[in-house]
């Protein structure tokens, strides 16, 4: 297996960038000339998706595992959506690779379940089945879900789908086991075993993570602690670059 990993940045602390779902590390172009300055960046292509070609389908065990091969150690981690769940399934499993952890648009468990907030077990299976007959078009949809409800909707999804587009795309196996990782997993019991300093970031218009989620995921992790980013959806570095950096460093400091 191929893991592609770029190492960009002049500063001594070492932060390692894990994108989510359909997508591949050039997502983080819009924040790399802020953090440049102050970090080590190392930028990961998940398993099987972008540059990380050919991948076998692997569970989120299996690709924290690989990825924790390619990582410094004492690392900030951060991880968003998908790459927030591998980011986590890290620091559970190899506690010496994670100094700090960041969870952008993420949770523990992305689907909606006793009472839980999250995405309807129904619009995940929706998506498997159209990736078969639809397959562009379905992962176009999904990156929509991302920006929707803010200022800048139309140019923030522009903005993801050109990291689609620039990069290989991601076979439909993998794409399959990525929405089922997202719809199966459930990591809440196992946040008090997360020691390291944590900072989750969300956006307040997030369709895919509820804000509703937020107090709970609290309750469960109260060694954590939240940022939520107003008129921000699913990918806050992109609508909101200066205010998700200034968070970002404010945490880390």
């Amino acid at each position: 297996m191929t893991i592609y990993k770029e190492k960009i940045g002049e500063g001594n602390q070492s932060i390692v960038l894990l994108h989510g779902w359909g997508l591949n590390s050039q997502v983080w172009d819009f924040i790399l000339a802020p953090l440049s300055p102050h970090f080590s960046i190392t930028l990961i292509d998940l398993p099987g998706y972008g540059r990380s070609q050919p991948s076998a389908v692997l569970s989120l065990e299996a690709m924290a595992s690989e990825i924790a091969q390619h990582i410094p150690e004492k690392s900030i981690l951060l991880g968003w959506s998908l790459g927030g769940l591998v980011a986590t399934q890290l620091a559970l499993d190899f506690k010496n690779k994670v100094e700090k952890l960041i969870l952008v648009a993420s949770s523990p468990c992305f689907s909606e379940q006793d009472g839980w907030p999250g995405i309807r077990s129904q619009i995940l299976a929706a998506f498997q089945e159209q990736l078969t007959t639809e397959f562009r078009r379905t992962i176009e949809r999904f990156i929509a879900l991302q920006s929707l409800g803010t200022t800048n909707a139309s140019l923030n999804t522009k903005k993801l789908k050109q990291a689609v587009i620039n990069q290989p795309q991601a076979s439909l196996a993998v794409l399959n086991q990525g929405l089922s990782i997202l719809q199966q997993s459930d990591l809440r019991e196992k946040l008090a075993d997360i020691e390291v300093p944590t900072l989750r970031l969300y956006g307040a218009l997030d369709s895919l993570v509820p804000r509703k989620s937020i107090p709970l995921t609290d309750a469960l992790w109260p060694n954590s602690q939240a940022v939520i980013i107003e008129q921000a959806a699913h990918a806050p570095f992109i609508s909101h670059p200066a205010l998700f950096c200034k968070a970002l460093l404010k945490f880390i400091d």
